[in-house]
């Protein structure tokens, strides 16, 4: 494998993100509509938490971090239950690593990438919502190897954006699959 570029995710990379994303993740998870908002709530500060990373000119891997104060608690997080204020947490919206370039750390370095600059947005923590049903359970396996903690799990997360036009790759138009809510506390390990 060649060496693996990561830099800050831009405009310019809005056409692979969503092809990757959508490959990955199921039709319809991204588009650009969804796209343009996800990337401008990564913004704050003139600091954008969301990366990617390159193989030459090939899109390989993406983390779409929304910062601080820039997102929607709703009724899929437990504030309540996390150990730091919610204006002090930013939200790891999405983390994709194309099938080919797995196990290689591109997940992790992104995400470290984005811990570092979600903290200089002010973030003092960060919470996601990882995919139970990922083959073999990789996602919550690869956020809690990352520092991640379990604060709750949530049955049916997707079932409102599959039954808006979302096609999960497991369940169709009538998703029943189950997040974990995680977070992960900024410490000087994970920056």
């Amino acid at each position: 494998m060649a060496e693996i570029n990561y830099r800050p995710f831009t405009p310019e990379d809005f056409a692979q993100v969503i092809v990757l994303g959508n490959s990955v993740h199921g039709d319809g998870y991204l588009d650009q509509t969804n796209i343009k908002d996800w990337y401008e709530k990564g913004l704050k500060n003139n600091i954008n938490a969301g990366f990617v990373a390159y193989d030459n000119d090939k899109l390989v891997g993406f983390r779409i971090t929304y910062a601080v104060g820039q997102w929607d608690i709703d009724k899929w997080s437990t504030p309540t239950k996390w150990r730091v204020s919610p204006d002090e947490v930013c939200y790891f919206k999405c983390n994709t690593v194309d099938a080919n370039y797995r196990g290689f750390g591109i997940g992790s370095e992104l995400l470290k990438l984005s811990i570092n600059a979600a903290h200089m947005q002010g973030a003092s923590a960060g919470v996601s919502h990882l995919w139970k049903q990922s083959p073999g359970n990789s996602a919550v396996k690869y956020f809690t190897k990352c520092g991640g903690e379990l604060v709750q799990s949530h049955p049916d997360k997707w079932r409102e954006d599959a039954l808006n036009g979302y096609d999960c790759v497991l369940c169709g138009h009538d998703c029943h699959c189950e997040a974990a809510e995680m977070i992960i506390y900024f410490t000087s390990d994970n920056k």
